[in-house]
Formats: C-alpha cells, structure tokens, sequence
C-alpha cells in the first residue's frame, strides 16, 4: 500500500492542520502540488472533510513532527500488517453489463482479424473467458449463428491505444520466432496510425506474374513489316491487260 486511503481528505486535513509544504502533502497523497495549493486556496475539494491520517493508522504524530522541522523530508505511510497481502487482484478487466452481450462479437472480430493473438491477451482486452474464447475459435458457441465481427473500439469494450499495444507486442513475438509475415498480415501487426501511412501499391496477381508485357497483337517492328500497299490493298488489275484487250 503506497498511498493513504481517502487521499485528497488526507491532503485536506494535513492542510488545515500542519505546516507541511505543498510537496510533501502532495507526494504523500499522490497529488500534483497545484493541487494541494488549490486545496489550501478553497479552489479543489471544496466541501470535503479532512481524513485525520493520525487517528486512522497512516501516519504518527512524530513522522509529522520531523517532516515540518525538514521540508525536504518526504513522510512515510505508516506500516499496518492488516493491509499486508491485499494489493489488488489481478485478472480480466470489468466490463458493464450494457456492453456484455457484445463481448462474443469483438471476440469474434479480434479471432478473425487477429489470429495471431493469444487466448489470455483477449480476454484481457474485452474482459472475457478463455473457455468463450475458443468457444467462438471452434465456433462451437451457442448463438455463433448470429453472432457478426465488430471491432471492440467500436463497442467501447477497449482503447485503440490498448489494442495497438497487444498487436505491437505479437508483432515482436512473431520476428522473435523468425516467422515470415505476409504482406495482410504484416498490415494487422501495425498500428493504425502506421497502417493509415504505408503506400498502398498495386500488385499482380501471381497467376499471370511475369506476363506483364505481354501483348496480343504482336511487336511494333512486325506491324511495321507486314503494313500493305494501296495497290494490294484493293487487288487492282494491271494497266498492260487492259491495253491488250482493247487491240483485239
């Protein structure tokens, strides 16, 4: 336990009754020093009762004494082995009960567009269960006949900052493991704001590869030789004939 209980009353009481320095109070509050300046001004936590740190087992009588004799003293949260073991649990982030039922499509979508994260790192984004999780995988679940992909920034269920980390740190696993990426899949690894700035460039299909400069009609060079004649264009008969014809 690093920080008193109820710290802006804390910082309220140690204002009005000690001559403490605003940055003392501040860093044993966890405050930013305008802050607790704003306390002693009537600005911030106007209405609020001061929190005796003494009477509830933070802080001694003595630690106070010694940290006003010295200003660049920092106070200490006194020791309570009631508290010792109660940090906070760790384990799937809480989701209100409006944005519940659309836990299984952001799974669905991250499953599909994401496949290369792990079960732990989704249920730690959207707040769910592994057991859902590959549920919706082996699409075994109970209503994944009308569930659709949605992105979970879209449902609120998670920041984009949030995501773009958990695909950033995939990204380093997969180069760590000397995988080849594919282009698509290179594109998923990245941030938005990277993907929105790579060059989209236009590719070949591999099926026709290589048959780029192929043309149909031939080269120019042969168009240029085989170019007829007005004269066997139109298949004229010759003068000579003509002149024959006419002396018999």
């Amino acid at each position: 336990m690093d920080k008193p209980i109820m710290a802006k009353a804390t910082a309220v009481w140690l204002v009005d009754n000690t001559t403490l320095s605003f940055k003392q109070i501040a860093d044993f509050c966890g405050l930013h020093e305008l802050e607790v300046q704003g306390i002693a001004d009537g600005d911030v936590a106007a209405g609020v009762k001061g929190f005796d740190p003494i009477a509830n087992n933070q802080l001694t009588q003595d630690e106070i004494d010694a940290a006003e004799g010295d200003p660049a003293r920092k106070l200490k949260l006194k020791f309570n082995p009631a508290a010792v073991g109660e940090e906070k649990r760790r384990g799937p982030r809480y989701t209100p009960l409006s944005k519940r039922q659309d836990r299984p499509n952001a799974i669905l979508w991250l499953v599909k567009f994401h496949p290369e994260l792990t079960d732990g790192q989704i249920a730690k984004l959207v707040g769910t269960t592994k057991p859902t999780i590959q549920s919706i995988r082996e699409r075994t679940h109970w209503n994944i006949s009308s569930m659709e992909p949605i992105d979970p920034v879209a449902l609120g269920l998670c920041k984009q900052t949030e995501l773009d980390a958990v695909v950033q740190k995939a990204a380093a696993k997969k180069a760590a493991a000397g995988e080849v990426m594919s282009d698509d899949e290179r594109r998923k690894l990245v941030s938005t704001e990277q993907s929105l700035s790579m060059d989209t460039e236009p590719k070949i299909p591999t099926a026709i590869e290589g048959l780029e400069t192929f043309t149909l009609g031939g080269s120019d060079d042969r168009k240029k030789d085989e170019t007829p004649d007005a004269d066997s264009f139109f298949n004229l008969p010759d003068d000579d004939g003509d002149e024959d014809d006419d002396d018999k």
